[in-house]
């Protein structure tokens, strides 16, 4: 058989430093956007700051169409609850200009206001163990996800070996090697990519696995992390590609991929910096019947290509003009990202009002049952990008200021053939708790019957873990004579 070039067209999904950029952006809060782009103005000459726009006194529709992107969507149903069209403005002084009321009922539950509220430093475990609530697996597979997340240290490695973990468990939960393993599949497909794995070479596999099977390098990186790990950095591409058996090129391409990959993936989430204060990315407010979502304008930072140096490249000389080109490539690179976070988050917003409307109307009793795979598969991403769009992200809301993930929750199996949200499992304990006589307060059993009674089936011990989530001691601690 004769060789024979032979062209095809596709598509590949490259780890580049573009999509390393937008990757990193999305995962920022916004106070940390602002510091990032504050040291990219400083470093790079062809950006500036854009001159902020006076407000007028335009209608608040008017108004937010001006900051909506352009690729917002409208929608024409607009009586339908849930829709989540562009048209509420955030104005960084008065807060909310012009927003109707209607469905706003939740002001009574307030939160308080989280732009003044100091947040809590998220862990690496913290994040993992937020991902394994809404991941869907029994309760022995929980226990088994949550001693391994345990064992995982700061830059997402498991030092521990599975037979440790099989010892660990002991004597609650009796597992095997084999089982262990199982549940580490899963948790090593949680964000950041990476995580879990027991060495460096596993690190960077759990990497490149999700790129597309014919991305350039992948097959040579997967075999390269797999076989030659230890000995890359002496290597080299031509002594890779002797090891392996392909072009050199290969071996280059395949290399380059391996660099851009993270080797302490945990560090992205346990060692970024956090907000002394809570500054909301987007605004939720109700139009006329109809939740509408929008970007938070005041807090949206606006920078340009600077036209001034833009205009120099013309007539630089040529050391100069390639430095100027290469500089103006970067902050084009940059402006895209920020429009594509933009983008993301107010897709992520938007499923989310329309999968919580219940929620955002009368508060965490109305808290449906909601999954990270879900909002993906619903708005076309991958998992772990929404993870990345919810981290450290808040909205404002009638509610008050609350977190992404106050939007998500993992539920429980109702009579009806519905789900309940643990959340709102756990205000109805408290309701039932507030209204008990305090001469005989109810135990866990009774509590676990009265919910039963009201179509949710939860067992005793169930009962006994949300109350001891809520602070609420047991019943007889809560006996009162007087």
């Amino acid at each position: 058989m004769k060789p024979r070039l032979q062209t095809s067209l596709g598509q590949h999904l490259v780890l580049t430093p573009q999509l390393r950029q937008a990757l990193h952006l999305l995962q920022l809060s916004s106070v940390e956007l602002d510091t990032e782009i504050s040291a990219a103005v400083e470093s790079n000459p062809l950006l500036d700051w854009e001159e902020p726009e006076p407000i007028s006194a335009q209608p608040l529709s008017e108004r937010c169409s001006a900051q909506a992107p352009d690729n917002r969507q409208d929608h024409d149903d607009s009586g339908r609850d849930g829709d989540s069209g562009l048209a509420a403005a955030w104005d960084g002084d008065d807060g909310w200009s012009g927003h109707s009321g209607g469905g706003g009922s939740g002001h009574g539950d307030d939160d308080g206001d989280a732009a003044y509220r100091m947040i809590q430093s998220e862990s690496l475990q913290d994040h993992l163990f937020w991902q394994l609530h809404l991941s869907t697996m029994s309760a022995r597979d929980r226990n088994i996800g949550i001693a391994l997340i345990d064992a995982i240290d700061d830059d997402g490695y498991l030092r521990e070996s599975l037979d440790d973990i099989v010892a660990a468990l002991l004597p609650e939960t009796r597992a095997t090697s084999d089982e262990v393993a199982a549940v580490l599949c899963r948790v090593q497909r949680f964000d950041p990519l990476g995580v879990g794995a027991r060495d460096l070479g596993e690190c960077l596999r759990l990497q490149l696995e999700p790129l597309h099977i014919d991305a350039p390098g992948r097959a040579v990186a997967l075999r390269a992390a797999r076989d030659y790990i230890e000995r890359l950095p002496k290597l080299g591409a031509p002594g890779l590609a002797d090891a392996l058996g392909c072009p050199v090129e290969e071996a280059a391409t395949a290399l380059q991929l391996l660099r851009s990959l993270d080797p302490r993936p945990g560090a992205q989430v346990g060692n970024v910096p956090h907000d002394n204060y809570v500054t909301p990315d987007c605004v939720i407010a109700r139009q006329n019947g109809v939740w509408k979502v929008a970007l938070a304008g005041s807090h949206f930072p606006r920078v340009t290509i600077h036209r001034g140096y833009e205009q120099m490249i013309q007539h630089a000389v040529a050391s100069d003009a390639g430095y100027l080109k290469g500089r103006l490539q970067e902050a084009r690179w940059l402006l895209k990202n920020i429009e594509a976070r933009g983008e993301t988050l107010l897709k992520v917003v938007r499923c989310l009002v329309r999968q919580q409307s219940g929620f955002l109307e009368f508060g965490k009793r109305a808290l449906r049952p909601l999954t990270l795979r879900e909002v993906a598969e619903e708005i076309g991403m991958h998992e772990s990008t929404v993870s990345r769009a919810v981290a450290r992200k808040y909205v404002h809301t009638p509610r008050g200021t609350l977190s992404l993930k106050d939007f998500f929750d993992s539920g429980v199996g109702t009579e009806g053939g519905g789900e309940a949200s643990s959340t709102a499992i756990q205000q109805m304990i408290r309701s039932l708790v507030d209204a008990e006589n305090p001469r005989k307060p109810l135990s866990d059993a009774r509590l676990a019957e009265l919910l039963k009674a009201a179509g949710v089936p939860v067992a005793r011990r169930t009962v006994a873990k949300y109350r001891e989530a809520l602070h609420i001691v047991s019943s007889h601690e809560r006996v009162r004579i007087a």
